[in-house]
């Protein structure tokens, strides 16, 4: 045990003695935990591609995305018409209120208040955006 605790500290120090490390390490914990937390509160109705079955529309790409883009998907005339493009903050709104941020969604309101949360499952989602979606969204 006492080996365990000296190897921990060990792994601390380094992480903290190199700065872009610890960056690194704490961006894939974030990310890690943000797939963990997609797959027990959002996975029952996006898939996180379009290969994978899903309710909702998949997920895949949506950092930077103009809402209602998914093609062949049957999106609510009230998102599909928004004009909104999904930033960290408009993802952040949706998560937290989706009916309050947009009355009229086809999706029930989950309601993932914690903020710790919501940057957790943002970090993931901008770990599956591998595209630029600049162009999408305009």
């Amino acid at each position: 045990m006492k080996h365990l605790a000296r190897t921990f500290s060990i792994l601390c120090l380094a992480v903290c003695a190199s700065p872009a490390l610890a960056e690194t390490t704490f961006e894939k914990i974030k990310i890690e935990a943000g797939e963990k937390l997609y797959n027990s509160e959002c996975r029952k109705c996006h898939a996180s591609d379009a290969s994978g079955a899903s309710y909702g529309p998949p997920l895949e790409n949506i950092v930077g995305r103009g809402a209602g883009m998914v093609q062949d998907y049957d999106y609510s005339t009230s998102l599909e018409a928004s004009g909104i493009v999904w930033t960290p903050a408009a993802l952040r709104a949706w998560m937290e209120d989706n009916d309050g941020f947009m009355p009229g969604t086809k999706m029930r309101h989950v309601g993932i208040n914690d903020r710790t949360v919501q940057d957790f499952i943002i970090a993931y989602l901008s770990s599956i955006t591998t595209q630029d979606n600049s162009a999408i969204s305009e």
